[in-house]
This record gives structure tokens, C-alpha cells and sequence, in this order.
């Protein structure tokens, strides 16, 4: 195997200055900088990024914090101060791109919307990371990720079918939307200003990423038709596809997509192949119709076997299945160790495990540098900037 470490990276050279908080824009630059890209965090002292105080779970760091931030170099500075301005000017002159999920209208504010920078810094990409986007009378709301799920219709399809039982995604899907959105939108600046030599802008909305991504039910809901019902762990329009109990009280997650999947499963995994013409079950708006008699009969077949003798039937049947694993499961994967996709980042704790990239180029190896500390590069960046000690001292609060 080619040795890829020494390799050159897509963003090598590339520089990222981020004015970022919580999730979105953070995991797009940590994303610009697994792929090379030096990534400038720009931290309010004493206290930093808001997320570094979400948990401890971490060895006494936040786990949020953690999965989003390493390979960045931090800078803690107040940007109300009197120097602030003078020292993103300077970081600015430099960078490639900015990167910012401020407040809505506070980057303007300080200056820094795109038409303002452009005029100093013509070749400067800025991504701009909202709730709702610029414009529109939504346009200054508060945007929390939960907030989003609500807005972009992610809540009235997930969970189960009772009034009450909506359930939100146990992963922070706005914000990954729209920082995979930012991530991609920084990406494709880069590649349009090596054909026109200047920056662009990026708007990122969090309610638009989401929306894209909730294309099959607002389609399935096209002119006031239905919208998919909500049917917790299953599958809304096709069965059987969801979880069953084992009789070891392990669960099993499986699914069938056609006529002949439903033969087989009969035969080889519920051994009882005179249910594939039974006409409650002979086909799959029929199954999903009588879904709950069919439920009774896997889970009585499945009451005398254990998961993982339940998973041996439907692979010996070329049924799709999988565990339904808990976090220690996903820890412990098999096809992630057996891939290698484990790799190790250093952090102000220590030495912490982390998932490589998704994504593997052959071509080079991502980079997988330290989670930071606060304000950890503070002086070494203002040194590269050209201020001198005292200087550095009294932007630092440290003159005296």
C-alpha cells in the first residue's frame, strides 16, 4: 500500500477564518480541514465556543465539541474590542475563506457582510450559516436546531403514530445539514474562483438544508395529498421493514423491498412458506394494511430464537438486516475496526479516538490534528501577523 502520509492534501495552503458556535458552521470547517485547509476558530475569551460547555463527557471535555473542532488553531479575541477589528483585517488579507454563524445581522454589523468585504478583499469566499436564510420575515428569528426539525416538517413524520408521539432525530440533523451544505458550498467557491479569480458568497439556510432533505415526504404529500404516516422504527408505506423482538431480547431491524424477498422470507426464515399466497399477505399494500396480524406471527417465530440466530436465517434467505446497535455497539463495529476507520486525535485531555473522514481518497491522508484548547494560538497566530510582544500582551489582556 502507497504510503499517503507525506502526500499532498486538496486544501493544503488554503485558509479558513471561522467566527463559528455550537454545530454547523464548526463541523463545515473541521470538514475544510480534514482535507487540509488551516482552520483560524475565532473564540471569545474565558469562555469560547458556547459548545465547549455543552457536557463533560469527554475525559472533562464536551462531546459535541470534540466530534466538530480538531485540526483548528484557536484564537481567543474579543471582537468588541478596540483592536478586534484592526487584527480580522489582517487575518482576513490572508485568508481564503470566511466562515461565519453569527447572530442574524451581526456580522454585518461588524463590517463583515459580503459586499463589504469584497470591495477590500476581492478573492475572500464568505459563508454566511443562518437559521432562515437573508431576507424574509423569518429572517431574525432564533434558530435552534430542534427549532428547525419543527419548522422544516421532520417532526410531523418521525416518531410513532399517536398525537402525541413525534420524536426529533437523536443527532443534530439541521445543523449537519446545513454545515454539509456550507462544507460544499466553500468547496465549489474555490473551484469557481480558480475560474474567475474572485471570491463569492455562500448563503447557507438551516431550514433549506432540511427541506432538501425531506424531499420523499413533502413529494409523497404533493397537493394536499397524505403525508406519510409516522410509524416510529418501521417503515411508513412498506412491510414488513423494522425492528422485531428475539426471544433472547436482543432486536433484529430487516427489510423486504419485493414480492420475491417476501417468498423467501417465508420459506427460510419464518419456515412457513404457505404465507406467501395467503391473501392478507400476497402483497405489500396488503402486508402494510394487515400489518399488525403479520407483526404477531414474526414476533411469535422469532419468540424461540435468539437475534443473532434470527439475523443467520434472513442472510441464509439474502434478506437485508441489521443489529440495532447502541453507541457501545457503533464503538465496537466490527466492519469500522476490520476497515480501519479508527484513527487517534490529541486534545487539552489527552488522546481521544476519532472516526476518519467518510469519503477515503486513496490519494492522500486526512488530516487529524488536536482538538484545541481555548485560545491556544492566540499569540503564535498575532506573532505570524507581525505584532510584537507587547502588542500581543495588551490584546490578550495579559499587559501588566
Amino acid at each position: 500500500m502507497t504510503d499517503t502520509a507525506t502526500k499532498p492534501r486538496p486544501l493544503d495552503g488554503i485558509t479558513v477564518v471561522s467566527l463559528e458556535h455550537a454545530i454547523a458552521a464548526p463541523f463545515c470547517t473541521r470538514q475544510l480541514a480534514d482535507l487540509g485547509a488551516r482552520v483560524i476558530k475565532i473564540e471569545r475569551p474565558g469562555v469560547g465556543d458556547f459548545a465547549r460547555g455543552y457536557d463533560e463527557r469527554v475525559d472533562g471535555l464536551a462531546s459535541h465539541f470534540v466530534w466538530t473542532n480538531r485540526s483548528k488553531e484557536s484564537v481567543a479575541l474579543d471582537l468588541k474590542a478596540p483592536e478586534a477589528g484592526e487584527v480580522l483585517d489582517a487575518l482576513l488579507a490572508r485568508a481564503d475563506v470566511l466562515v461565519q454563524n453569527l447572530a442574524p445581522g451581526a456580522a454585518a454589523r461588524m463590517g463583515l457582510s459580503f459586499e463589504a468585504l469584497h470591495a477590500r478583499f476581492p478573492r475572500l469566499i464568505v459563508c454566511d450559516i443562518s437559521g432562515y436564510g437573508e431576507g424574509g420575515p423569518y429572517e431574525q428569528k432564533k434558530a435552534y436546531d430542534l427549532l428547525i426539525q419543527s419548522e422544516g416538517g421532520f417532526l410531523s413524520v418521525t416518531g410513532g403514530p399517536g398525537e402525541d408521539e413525534m420524536a426529533k432525530a437523536g443527532c443534530s440533523i439541521a445543523d449537519i445539514a446545513a454545515g454539509m451544505y456550507a462544507y460544499t458550498g466553500v468547496l465549489s467557491a474555490l473551484m469557481l474562483r480558480d475560474k474567475t479569480g474572485e471570491g463569492s458568497r455562500v448563503d447557507v439556510s438551516m431550514l433549506e438544508s432540511l427541506v432538501e432533505w425531506m424531499g420523499y415526504p413533502l413529494y409523497y404529500a404533493y397537493e394536499g395529498a397524505p403525508p406519510p404516516p409516522r410509524a416510529g422504527a418501521a417503515h411508513a408505506t412498506i412491510y414488513p421493514y423494522g425492528p422485531f423482538p428475539a426471544g433472547d431480547g436482543g432486536t433484529v431491524m430487516l427489510g423486504l423491498q419485493n414480492e420475491r424477498e417476501w417468498g423467501l422470507f417465508c420459506e427460510k426464515v419464518l419456515l412457513q412458506p404457505e404465507l406467501a399466497t395467503d391473501d392478507r399477505f400476497s402483497a405489500n399494500f396488503k402486508r402494510s394494511e394487515n400489518r399488525a396480524e403479520l407483526r404477531a406471527i414474526i414476533v411469535e417465530t422469532f419468540a424461540s430464537l435468539t437475534a443473532e440466530q434470527v439475523i443467520e436465517r434472513l442472510e441464509q434467505a439474502s434478506i437485508a438486516n441489521a443489529h440495532v446497535n447502541d453507541m457501545a455497539g457503533v464503538w465496537a463495529h466490527p466492519q469500522l475496526k476490520a476497515r480501519q476507520r479508527w484513527s487517534e486525535v490529541g486534545s487539552p485531555s489527552g488522546t481521544l479516538p476519532a472516526l476518519l473522514p467518510p469519503g477515503r481518497n486513496a490519494a492522500f491522508t486526512p488530516r487529524m490534528d488536536p482538538i484545541p484548547a481555548l485560545g491556544e494560538h492566540t499569540e503564535r497566530v498575532l506573532a505570524e501577523l507581525g505584532y510584537a510582544s507587547d502588542a500581543i500582551q495588551r490584546i490578550t489582556g495579559r499587559a501588566g
